[in-house]
């Protein structure tokens, strides 16, 4: 549904709880949109934290490291982004956050992640550090 939203020009009604990445194919050199959930946001910085579901092989993610210009839609807001994976300590902090600020939907979100890591997660500090090695959070700040 968010894609679908942003692809009409109505990514605003998001808010702030979605983003567009668009991001260029590092192979084929066309530009590609990609609508991420934020799970954290630092206001200070700008920075928009998102998380790879599909590892370090998801084609955004890997299309964002080969140094591809990117750039990034919050609502009504595009700016052209860096991105930079975040250090293991601070991704297991921003999961943390996450997993409280949304604490009613603790059994959806780790029903999702469970099945996006092949292996039950239960949100105890010890499974945090082991998803943050596995789905990289990666921040988005504006260039």
């Amino acid at each position: 549904m968010p894609r679908h939203l942003y692809a009409h020009g109505l990514g605003s009604m998001l808010g702030a709880r979605f983003l567009q990445l668009t991001h260029t194919g590092r192979r084929s050199g066309r530009h590609y949109d990609t609508v991420l959930e934020v799970v954290h946001r630092d206001p200070e910085a700008g920075e928009y934290v998102v998380v790879s579901g599909f590892g370090r092989e998801a084609d955004w993610y890997r299309n964002v490291h080969a140094a591809g210009p990117v750039a990034v839609t919050v609502g009504r807001r595009c700016f052209p982004a860096q991105a930079r994976d975040l250090e293991l300590d601070e991704a297991v902090m921003v999961i943390g956050a996450y997993e409280r600020r949304n604490r009613l939907l603790a059994p959806v979100v780790h029903r999702v992640l469970s099945a996006l890591v092949g292996w039950t997660y239960r949100g105890t500090p010890a499974q945090r550090w082991r998803l943050a090695r596995e789905l990289p959070l990666v921040g988005l700040r504006p260039r």
